[in-house]
């Protein structure tokens, strides 16, 4: 199966980012097994997104790109979050598409 058919109507994945709510995330790190690339767990124990030039985002609600490589290692980490905590979403009109809001 390519990306396109494991995430349907994820649009062009280059326009998605991911943030994290740290208020429900409980630590597990899964999201850091599926995607070391974008999710760190910090020393709060708690995990946060990492920018593209793999610096650690710890401003509250603190968004990164997706990367096309990395998209279904991103689903994955958001499906299996046992917080739902990882959002994912369209850079052009904030509509989740995956994670614990999305339609």
């Amino acid at each position: 199966m390519t990306v396109q058919q494991d995430a349907p109507g994820a649009g062009d994945t280059q326009d998605l980012e991911v943030w994290i709510d740290q208020d429900l995330c409980t630590g597990d790190g899964i999201c850091v097994q599926y995607a070391p690339e974008v999710f760190e767990l910090d020393i709060d124990g708690l995990a946060y997104v990492k920018s593209p030039e793999d610096e650690l985002l710890q401003d509250k609600g603190a968004t990164t790109p997706v990367p096309l490589p990395l998209l279904q290692d991103v689903v994955d980490s958001a499906k299996e979050c046992p917080g739902d905590c990882i959002h994912v979403r369209r850079v052009s009109d904030s509509v989740e598409v995956f994670g614990p809001d999305a339609a």
